[in-house]
């Protein structure tokens, strides 16, 4: 009975660096995926030429992309996406790759730009938070914890659409 239970405790011993290594090799295997989150407005003619969104409202179906180039300033990753029903966009990166984690690391190389607005009545491009040029992301301390990977989560804009015919301002 001894025995047995000294040939467990042996075997136990034995198979510990085993499982240990098998356990490494799961969390060096565990991928970091990126995701840009963020919103599209249609902007109010009141705050036309300024970067306000009081009194915006939110743009369904509207089209943004995220840019990203590498350290050549070659782009490296392109792709359109498009907001939810509430004018939402959650952007994942599926197949971004850093070649380099400093000079190719998101918050370096990506922006996100306006792409297109299903509104007729609101389908001008405005540079609200370089929405025309790209706007940079912003790391918001955001990330989401699963079993095989971990979701990185930047944000950017908020971006907006304006109606491309506003009254011209009165002033008193």
């Amino acid at each position: 009975m001894a025995t047995t239970h000294l040939a467990i405790l042996i075997s136990s011993f034995l198979l510990l660096p085993l499982a240990l290594a098998a356990y490494e090799t799961v969390l060096q295997e565990k991928k970091t995926e990126v995701v840009i989150e963020g919103m599209v407005y249609c902007q109010s003619c009141d705050n036309y030429g300024s970067w306000s969104l009081s009194k915006a409202e939110p743009i369904a179906s509207a089209k943004v992309s995220v840019v990203c180039k590498n350290q050549r300033g070659q782009v490296s990753f392109y792709k359109a996406f498009e907001t939810d029903t509430k004018g939402y966009f959650f952007a994942e990166l599926e197949g971004f790759k850093m070649s380099n984690s400093l000079l190719d690391h998101p918050l370096q190389s990506c922006v996100v730009k306006l792409v297109a607005s299903p509104l007729e009545s609101c389908n001008a491009m405005s540079n609200v938070n370089y929405g025309l040029y790209g706007s940079p992301l912003r790391y918001e301390s955001k990330r989401l914890y699963r079993k095989d990977y971990d979701v990185v989560i930047y944000a950017a804009g908020p971006l907006a659409f304006r109606p491309a015919q506003c009254p011209a301002p009165t002033h008193y």
